[in-house]
């Protein structure tokens, strides 16, 4: 089997990329990161997840990127916005968009591949039901895998390539959440919430609404 390192973060998206790569025959390894957020409730769900869905090894990345702020989900004196109208949602950059999340997650994923002797990195961006963040976007995306092929040994000696999967990139909400049951996810495992209060979702942030949405399209309530 070929390994590929899936980015993993507790949530909805995250957990139906996992069980898509693991459909397709891949050997996966998940990475996690505890990088300062207020919901890290996430990575108890992370593992919950991983465990699930059969993964050859969680790690779990530490890094602090409070240190900079910027963002509602590492700076606790910026409130999460709540109860936005959901045709909203995606339009403008929101105060939870993390700056350069998504490339300094890739390029944990990147060197962690290089020593798996990996070409193969999934993570579960999206360009159509997300919160407007520019790091989802395809050309983000093929920009970095560009990058990703000139900066390291494996790509260079091995003359090998590394690929960026992105497949939930053009789908609904409800889209993924209809292929991840065909496949199995447990949904029930996972939180998507920017502001949970314990173990439970706030059910108004950005993310509480569009997963709720994703449900309702499939004519299902979430428990």
């Amino acid at each position: 089997m070929k390994k590929a390192v899936i980015l993993l973060s507790g949530g909805l998206d995250s957990a139906t990329v996992l069980a898509m790569a693991k459909a397709q025959g891949f050997a996966p390894y998940a990475l996690s990161f505890r990088y300062g957020q207020r919901h890290d409730v996430e990575l108890r769900a992370a593992a919950r997840v991983a465990a699930s869905l059969g993964v050859v090894e969680h790690k779990i990345a530490e890094i602090d990127l409070r240190l900079f702020g910027g963002s509602a989900l590492t700076d606790s004196n910026i409130a999460v916005p709540k109860a936005r109208d959901v045709s909203d949602i995606g339009t403008g950059i929101p105060i939870t968009y993390v700056p350069a999340r998504n490339t300094i997650f890739l390029s944990f994923a990147l060197a962690w591949a290089e020593v798996l002797g990996a070409q193969d990195i999934f993570i579960g961006v999206n360009a159509l039901d997300y919160s407007g963040y520019p790091d989802c976007r395809p050309e983000f995306i093929a920009a970095y895998e560009k990058m990703a092929n000139l900066a390291t040994t494996y790509t260079d000696e091995a003359n090998q390539k590394i690929k960026i999967h992105t497949p939930l990139i053009d789908l609904s909400k409800a889209q993924i959440i209809e292929r991840g049951l065909k496949l199995g996810v447990d949904y029930a495992l996972t939180i998507s919430c920017y502001d949970p209060k314990g173990e439970k979702p706030c059910g108004a942030c950005d993310s509480c609404l569009l997963r709720a949405k994703g449900f309702a399209e499939n004519g299902i309530e979430e428990k």
